[in-house]
C-alpha cells in the first residue's frame, strides 16, 4: 500500500516544503518567521517606523509583538520601558528586543541620515530573573535572522533608550 501522507523532504520526516526555516538560540528558543518578513517590511518599504519583539509567553519562541508606523520616538521609548513579563505567577518589567529605524540631521546642513537600530532592552531592576536571562541567551538568533542593522544598543536603563543616547551611539560623533 502506498501512502500519499509521504513528507517532500525525506531528510525531515515531518518537515513541509512550504514552511520557512526557523532560527534557534543557544537556549532552544526559535525565531518565528514573521520576525524576518516584518524586518523586511521595515527595510524595504520603509512604512514601518519600528518593531517591537517579544518572547512567546513560554518562552519558546521570539515574536513580533507590534510594529507600528508611529515617527514619535517617545511614544516608542514608552513601550519598551512599559513592557511587562511573567514567570511562574510572578510579574516584573519585560525585557525586550526592538528595532527601530532611525533618522537623524547630519550637522552643517550635510542631510538626513537612517540607520536601523537593533535594541536590546532588559532593565536592571524589577526585571524577573528568568526572563532576563532568557532573552540574554535568545538575542543573537534573533540578530543573526535580521540581515541589514546599522547599529546596536543595548539598554538596561531608561537613560540608555533616550534619544539623545541612541542618537549619540548612532552618529558616533558624525552630527
Amino acid at each position: 500500500m502506498v501512502s500519499n501522507n509521504a513528507s517532500p523532504n525525506p531528510k525531515h520526516p515531518t518537515s513541509s516544503l512550504t514552511t520557512a526555516p526557523s532560527i534557534q538560540s543557544k537556549s532552544g528558543v526559535t525565531v518565528n518567521p514573521a520576525c524576518t518578513s516584518t524586518f523586511n517590511e521595515l527595510k524595504l518599504g520603509k512604512s514601518i517606523k519600528y518593531i517591537i519583539y517579544k518572547l512567546s509567553d513560554d518562552y519558546k519562541e521570539i515574536v513580533v509583538e507590534e510594529s507600528s508606523t508611529d515617527p514619535e520616538w517617545e511614544n516608542f521609548q514608552k513601550k519598551i520601558i512599559d513592557a511587562k513579563a511573567s514567570h511562574r505567577g510572578k510579574e516584573g518589567r519585560g525585557p525586550r528586543y526592538a528595532v527601530y529605524d532611525f533618522q537623524y540631521e547630519l550637522e552643517g546642513g550635510e542631510g538626513t541620515r537612517n540607520k536601523i537600530v537593533f535594541i536590546s532592552w532588559s532593565p536592571d531592576e524589577g526585571t524577573l530573573v528568568f526572563p532576563r536571562m532568557t532573552y540574554a541567551s535568545s538575542k543573537e538568533a534573533l540578530k543573526n535572522a535580521l540581515n541589514g542593522l546599522g547599529a546596536e544598543v543595548q539598554a538596561n536603563n531608561e537613560e540608555e533608550i533616550e534619544y539623545s543616547t541612541i542618537l549619540s551611539h548612532v552618529s558616533k560623533g558624525k552630527r
